[in-house]
């Protein structure tokens, strides 16, 4: 019989806190695990419509050896909601305020998804405030119709009715097994996608999915090979957004990144496969290998 899985449980014996920080303004919802007195800062991105539990099974191993922080970004989960459609220079900007807030004049920066895309537009604009970088099945590297119509789909149906059935639609599309029923998360974030005024709130984070708002926002060789950072690209075998060859190519641009591939993975390798994420994540941020 499969084990179940609870957010809780992943979190249980872990000294963590949770909490909130006014970053420049912007009342903004954080995971914490780790010294914050003596060990570098980790920021950890998470992705389009998502909140800080996507590192859950990732906060005990790190907070080993860093201060690690999981927040929800912009106009994401608990954190303030500006009432615009959100580019990435909004996401850039609310990042440094969130260093700024915790007296943190570098950190390293690993982001999934559209947190990889924040991460990568953070160390070219602010290559003084990012030490190492993981761009994790990131976005921000190509424009397909498809996928940006799939993840309008599943994401707008999600906030604007947050059934079960459709909260549960979008979490399985992260993810490779899709035989699993992932009930914590879907209750989790079904509880974040049914605060009033969500599905607006949806609808500013879906700007980059239009095509014009996109184009303007993606990264190119001339973008990633501006970046001066050490970087993990860090792909999976089941990605719903992109192929291998996809993260390839990004790493490809960058000067010097490394390329990993997860096997069995989905959009969210951190949890589905967390002990050889970890493994791969802190090998790198520490230079082990």
């Amino acid at each position: 019989m499969a084990e179940y899985e609870s957010v809780w449980s992943d979190l249980q014996g872990v000294p963590f806190e949770q909490g909130y920080l006014d970053a420049d303004g912007v009342r903004t919802r954080y995971l914490h695990a780790g010294d914050a007195d003596d060990r570098p800062v980790l920021v950890l991105l998470h992705g389009s419509g998502g909140h800080a539990e996507a590192y859950v099974r990732n906060l005990e191993a790190h907070a080993e050896h860093f201060s690690t922080w999981a927040i929800d970004m912009l106009g994401h989960g608990y954190t303030d909601k500006p009432g615009h459609p959100l580019e990435i220079s909004h996401y850039v900007e609310h990042l440094m305020a969130v260093l700024d807030a915790i007296g943190a004049q570098r950190a390293h920066v690993s982001g999934e998804s559209l947190g990889g895309w924040v991460a990568a537009r953070a160390a070219i604009d602010h290559p003084d405030r990012v030490d190492r970088l993981v761009l994790n099945t990131a976005g921000g590297s190509q424009a397909d119709p498809e996928v940006m119509q799939r993840i309008i789909t599943l994401s707008m149906a999600a906030a604007e009715n947050p059934s079960w059935e459709t909260v549960q639609a979008r979490i399985k599309w992260l993810m490779a097994d899709k035989s699993k029923d992932y009930d914590d998360l879907v209750a989790s974030r079904q509880r974040v996608y049914r605060q009033p005024g969500f599905a607006a709130a949806m609808r500013d984070i879906m700007a980059l999915q239009d095509p014009q708002i996109r184009a303007r926002n993606l990264l190119g060789p001339a973008e990633y090979g501006a970046i001066t950072a050490p970087t993990l690209v860090l792909w999976t075998s089941d990605d719903p957004t992109a192929d291998v060859d996809e993260g390839r190519r990004i790493a490809s641009m960058i000067p010097g990144a490394r390329f990993e591939v997860m096997p069995g993975c989905g959009h969210w390798p951190q949890y589905e496969d967390a002990k050889t994420f970890n493994r791969l994540h802190l090998d790198f941020l520490l230079g082990r290998s």
